[in-house]
């Protein structure tokens, strides 16, 4: 097998990986607000724009036969953006409450790894070498964008800790998880999806901050400019670093 069929579609999980993923789910969350609120199309209609982006994207992944960071990226947007919408609609338009949202998704989340696991023996992100690895990566990453949707908003509201509070919570078991990288023999496959649900709520929290009132806790920014801002930063990001693609664990 030679090297290129030895790499992998996804990104290696460095810093810079990391940095880009919280962008990209803060933006999730302004992007998604700003269709679905300020453009006053409602959850449900928000939910089904941005499902279609999400399949256009996984299309777009699947078919592609290397590592293409703005196919990637784009594809990590869409699924924050539908996380945004759809847990709005389950916690808001359902009745179903954010401590009901979460725990639904979650079950999901756990029985989207389980399946995998089941199935193809692993969950690594150096086992995405095939189509259905593929699909089950972006199946269990759009779950695990729309649970952190719901805890951030169950952090930020229903607890009470407020968004700056919430951030700092997500950041705080964020940093445990680094912690327990470098000072533990844990399963590293087991801390990057712990990490990679964890960036959700903190970007959900963070995207909330930036674009609420005043009075509720936030700085008041359109939705719009923040959504540009964020997406001017992510860009920058893609363009200026130097992504390699996972190798694939033979």
């Amino acid at each position: 097998m030679n090297n290129q069929e030895s790499l992998s579609k996804v990104p290696e999980a460095t810093l810079v990986f990391w940095i880009i993923k919280i962008l990209a789910t803060t933006l999730g969350e302004t992007g998604g607000d700003a269709v679905s609120m300020s453009m006053h199309l409602g959850y449900l209609v928000g939910t089904g724009i941005f499902a279609g982006v999400f399949l256009a994207a996984v299309i777009a992944q699947t078919r592609a036969r290397r590592f293409h960071p703005v196919v990637y990226w784009t594809t990590i947007i869409a699924t924050t953006t539908v996380g945004t919408t759809l847990a709005d609609f389950a916690d808001r338009s359902l009745g179903i409450g954010y401590a009901g949202g979460a725990s639904l998704l979650f079950t999901l989340l756990m029985a989207s790894l389980f399946i995998w696991y089941r199935t193809l023996g692993t969950v690594s992100i150096n086992s995405i070498s095939s189509p259905t690895a593929e699909l089950f990566y972006w199946v269990t990453i759009m779950f695990s964008q729309t649970l952190g949707t719901a805890l951030g908003d169950w952090t930020a509201d229903s607890a009470g800790l407020g968004y700056e509070g919430g951030a700092l919570l997500f950041s705080a078991l964020l940093l445990l998880v680094v912690a327990a990288y470098y000072r533990t023999q844990i399963s590293r496959t087991f801390l990057f999806w712990t990490a990679f649900i964890l960036t959700r709520p903190l970007g959900a929290v963070v995207g909330d901050f930036m674009d609420k009132p005043i009075h509720s806790g936030g700085l008041a920014m359109s939705r719009f400019t923040a959504s540009a801002a964020l997406l001017l930063l992510i860009s920058a990001s893609i363009a200026l670093s130097r992504q390699r693609p996972a190798r694939v664990a033979h």
